[in-house]
């Protein structure tokens, strides 16, 4: 596991390098200050602050973090989310995964009530690939005025060049700082104007700071520095009176009586080890205190409640990897125990999916799956995800995958996860090959069935790795086991933002 988290480093250093030692010095000889170290000084001294998405667009043509930071951060006691443009990495232009991690960062903002703050130097689309952004790029627009129509605000603050499309974040959020001589906000720059207006017009006058602090009136406050924009931007969000609609966590918190240090042990990186669920809570959970629901019942799902720092939650967790009709009867139950109760519930995924064969289709898998993954897809409390290691096929639904919308679904680094894994699925085009020869009399050439599995195989543990799964926004990041207590309490005090409700009706339950 620790040369799991060694390649995570690396790669997370990647990111953290922005376009290179290069354009970092030519940012700072300029007087500004870097993306992250803007983030660092809005944000509350010594608070928490949670990078969502580090790996996205890993694995890509595009630089790795996309050319953006997004994070939740603590700015005057308020919980917001934060998304600051990189300018060292091609001027901060978005490519098409920084439009879907800055949609991602979005919607974590809208789902769970938290204010937003852009950060913004860029100088718009990333021209070369308008086609892959142009279309999907115009929903964060959409997203900014919908978050404001929701009473959840939004506030920007220009530093530079803020170009195009990107002049609509400051025209669409609710207050707006902008830098004196920095910020450059027009829908145009002066070589386009002249294009097509034939107009004559300098930088300062077509979109400068003073110009719309003046006279467009779309700069609300006028900053002298960038660190008067991060304290000007501070005291707005501490003027928001903002206050969360949900359940306050338990005045005292005790930690787990067993080391967090163990989990790099506990859970092997070779995913056919298999090991115990429980041990796993009892490094994360609040006192080591974990009440089983039905634990001689469908033995390869643990579920009962906790409390992390806190906060009451229902866990939860594959022991055994394979889902049976029982493991899901009583997931459907405990879920919606939690719904009554108005308990967010944890989902901690080791699985390989739902049993299959013909005792378990005649004993009724698919009903009882669909029960399971009825109740996932229609309980109301937020859900948490980790992937502690395999998450294969509809385990991955049952269990509340990316598609089934969990407030936060964070990887450890030596998860997987794809329909089947490598050796199944290139196990199954060979039977389906060898039988469509069989049917057309032809023989079976056993080469090139080596061949392809061989190939197959390794695509598919290519793509069931975590930085490649991460790289692709689905999930919010690969974290370090020992953190996942201290990043599931940011994200349970985040979302207590926003009111904890259950459901009060399910879809049809098939018996």
């Amino acid at each position: 596991m620790l040369e799991r988290l060694a390649e995570l480093d690396a790669e997370h250093a990647k990111a953290l390098a922005g376009g290179g030692p290069r354009y970092v010095e030519r940012h700072h000889a300029r007087g500004k200050l870097l993306a992250r170290e803007r983030v660092e000084l809005l944000i509350d001294p010594d608070s928490p602050l949670l990078e969502l998405s580090p790996l996205a667009a890993w694995g890509s043509d595009y630089p790795v973090g996309a050319s953006v930071v997004t994070a939740i951060g603590v700015i005057e006691g308020v919980e917001c989310v934060i998304v600051a443009n990189d300018p060292t990495v091609r001027g901060g232009a978005s490519n098409p995964w920084t439009a879907r991690k800055v949609g991602r960062a979005l919607d974590i903002a809208a789902t769970n009530r938290l204010p937003l703050v852009n950060l913004v130097e860029s100088g718009g689309a990333d021209l070369p690939s308008q086609a892959e952004i142009f279309i999907p790029g115009g929903r964060m627009f959409r997203d900014l005025t919908r978050l404001s129509a929701a009473g959840i605000p939004t506030v920007a603050l220009v530093f530079g060049n803020s170009t195009a499309g990107g002049a609509y974040v400051p025209g669409m959020s609710d207050h707006v700082v902008m830098v004196a001589e920095r910020a450059k906000v027009f829908l145009g720059g002066p070589p386009l104007v002249k294009m097509a207006t034939g107009e004559e017009s300098d930088d300062e006058s077509l979109g400068g700071a003073e110009m719309h602090a003046r006279t467009s009136g779309l700069a609300d406050h006028l900053a002298a520095d960038e660190y008067d924009a991060l304290r000007i931007g501070r005291r707005i969000v501490a003027r928001l009176n903002w206050r969360k609609r949900g359940p306050v966590p338990a005045a005292e918190v005790e930690d787990p009586r067993y080391d967090p240090e163990d989990l790099l042990g506990i859970v092997s990186a070779d995913l056919r080890v298999p090991f115990d669920p429980r041990e796993v809570l009892a490094r994360i959970v609040d006192g080591s205190r974990f009440d089983e629901f039905k634990p001689l019942y469908g033995t390869s799902l643990v579920t009962g409640w906790a409390t992390l720092h806190g906060y009451p939650i229902g866990v939860l967790a594959n022991a055994r990897g394979v889902l049976f009709g029982a493991e899901s009867q009583k997931a459907t139950q405990f879920i919606q125990l939690a719904n009554a109760a108005d308990t967010p519930l944890l989902f901690l995924q080791n699985t390989t999916g739902y049993m299959v064969g013909r005792e378990y289709e005649q004993s009724g898998i698919i009903k009882h799956g669909a029960q399971m993954i009825n109740a996932v897809s229609n309980s109301t409390v937020p859900h948490l995800t980790v992937v502690m290691g395999a998450s294969y096929g509809a385990g991955n639904y049952g269990m509340c995958g990316r598609a089934y919308d969990p407030r936060f679904l964070f990887t450890w680094p030596n998860a997987k996860s794809a329909v089947m894994g490598p050796a199944q699925l290139a196990g199954v085009l060979s039977i389906v090959a060898r039988q469509a020869a069989a049917a057309r009399g032809q023989d079976y050439d056993e080469v090139a069935d080596r061949q392809l599995r061989e190939m197959v195989e390794a695509q598919i543990e290519r793509e069931s790795l975590a930085p490649f799964l991460s790289g692709r926004l689905h999930d919010d990041g690969v974290i370090d086991p020992r953190d996942t207590r201290t990043v599931l309490g940011i994200c349970l005090s985040a979302l207590h933002s926003a009111p904890v409700t259950g459901a009060t009706g399910f879809g049809v339950f098939r018996m």
